[in-house]
């Protein structure tokens, strides 16, 4: 079938192939350096307890078969091999068969881990690596020229993430309509980059700007992904430069990264493509059944779209197959920062000598400029932005981390920037306050350097001793 194959989106696949590698090598590397203090045998939401109440059919995962701290560390660490085999391109001197394998290996691997990772892992771009990751199998290699359809799915991806946030907006806070949600955004977003405070300065008329762009960009551009060229390699274009925006303006783990290799699959880049015969017939009925699949499967994300309840990331099968999408349906006015402390006092008071836990992304203490750390996610310093917001999205884990800093577990340790105190003196006590944060102004910068301020709001975990925090869990 001439129809099947697209010769002309030869070097889009391969840069496509390339950048979702180094994608999944972000993902693999993230879990194998984070996941004994969250998810091992002793992290504060274990997986071992996980598989027992949770069946394989719901969750499927080879940690059902078995768990062990070493057992994941093997696999995410292979996964990581996996993803740099793939960036060096060892699936175009694969034949086409074994080069399908070979991508289907990571998404295996990472569906695995995802499916384990409870609270930890409930981002959506989880599922979206995922999605796109399954699609990656189906691209072929050097034997045969992009399949058309494959394009074409990963391309309704693309759609779905971004006219499924653009509803999301239109549906949910009024500041969206009023284009004034950008005037607190750039402040209270889960993690600041080292730009946000710059872009939080800016002028509100171009704030009024970025926001119109922004519906724009998610509610009228997506559909001209499915137009001729070279329409289509526009609009692609003008997401790409939005997602970079995105990018510099705060930390949002890999979710603007994936949704670039995405745009990928509609732009034409400059290339001339092998001379390859056409694609086997054994293959395009394994592309067309898939993508029928998938085209089926899409029902239940295109009924949350276009329902006036609807939700953001969501899976609706345990493969994370077809999902739904979106970010920031509503926007926070005022940032809040939970700050964890600990003391040697036998008797703590409010004079004695509490000390702060630095963590590497969230914002701590005033003075200290935040750093890039995206596409890497530090997934303790999100999840303390949500429990920021309320303290039931902390119910699950809060205690176990405080446990873990009144032993100085050495792996929860390992997930702060600095802990105020020495391996062999842990605290004797450990407290949580709730701090309001406001970045500060140009002249507060220029006469203390400091890009934050922060107001004492009340408390949110009383002074704890271990015994007690033991008899709580």
């Amino acid at each position: 079938m001439e129809w099947f194959t697209a010769p002309e989106y030869w070097m889009s696949r391969l840069v496509l192939q390339k950048a979702l590698a180094v994608v999944y090598l972000v993902a693999f590397l993230g879990a194998a350096l984070q996941f004994r203090a969250l998810i091992g045998e002793r992290g504060m939401l274990p997986v071992p307890r996980f598989v027992a109440r949770v069946p394989f059919r719901q969750a499927p995962s080879v940690f059902h078969l078995h768990y062990s701290d070493r057992f994941f560390a093997v696999w995410a660490w292979t996964g990581c091999a996996v993803s740099v085999a793939l960036v060096a391109g060892l699936d175009g001197r694969l034949p086409l068969w074994g080069a399908m394998l070979l991508w289907l290996v990571p998404w295996v691997m990472y569906l695995s881990i995802v499916n384990v990772g409870q609270t930890w892992y409930s981002f959506g771009w989880e599922s979206l690596l995922l999605e796109t990751g399954f699609l990656a199998v189906f691209l072929g290699n050097d034997e045969v020229a992009p399949p058309v359809v494959v394009l074409f799915l990963l391309r309704w991806i693309l759609f779905r993430v971004e006219f499924g946030a653009g509803l999301i907006k239109m549906r949910g806070d009024a500041c969206w309509r009023k284009l004034t949600c950008l005037d607190h955004h750039h402040e209270t977003q889960p993690m600041p980059g080292p730009l946000s405070w710059f872009f939080h300065h800016l002028p509100k008329p171009l704030h009024r700007v970025e926001v119109a762009a922004n519906h724009f960009t998610q509610l009228v551009v997506p559909v001209l992904l499915f137009a001729p060229q070279p329409v289509a390699t526009a609009a692609a274009a003008l997401m790409i430069v939005t997602q970079l925006w995105l990018i510099l303006s705060g930390n949002f783990s890999w979710l603007n990264w994936i949704t670039i290799v995405l745009a990928l699959s509609a732009l034409e880049l400059p290339g001339t493509a092998p001379d390859v015969p056409g694609a086997p017939l054994w293959y395009e009925v394994v592309v067309l059944a898939v993508a029928a699949l998938l085209v089926t499967l899409s029902y239940h994300p295109v009924r949350n779209m276009i329902s006036r309840r609807q939700v953001m990331n969501r899976s609706f099968d345990p493969l994370h197959l077809v999902n739904t999408y979106g970010a920031f349906g509503s926007v926070s006015r005022i940032r809040y920062e939970v700050v964890v402390e600990g003391t040697a006092d036998a008797v703590p008071h409010e004079d004695s000598d509490w000390r702060e836990y630095e963590f590497r992304g969230k914002p701590g203490d005033p003075g200290r400029w935040p750093r890039q750390f995206a596409p890497y996610h530090l997934r303790l310093d999100w999840m303390m932005w949500f429990a920021a917001l309320s303290p039931a999205y902390a119910g699950s884990w809060f205690g176990a981390l405080v446990e873990r800093l009144l032993e100085n577990d050495r792996d929860t340790l390992r997930l702060l920037r600095r802990s105020p105190f020495p391996p062999d003196a842990p605290p004797r006590y450990v407290r949580a306050r709730l701090f309001r944060y406001r970045y500060t102004t140009w002249q507060e910068l220029r006469e203390t350097g400091a890009c934050w301020e922060r107001t004492y709001v009340r408390e949110f975990l009383p002074p704890t001793r271990l015994d007690v925090v033991v008899q709580r869990s």
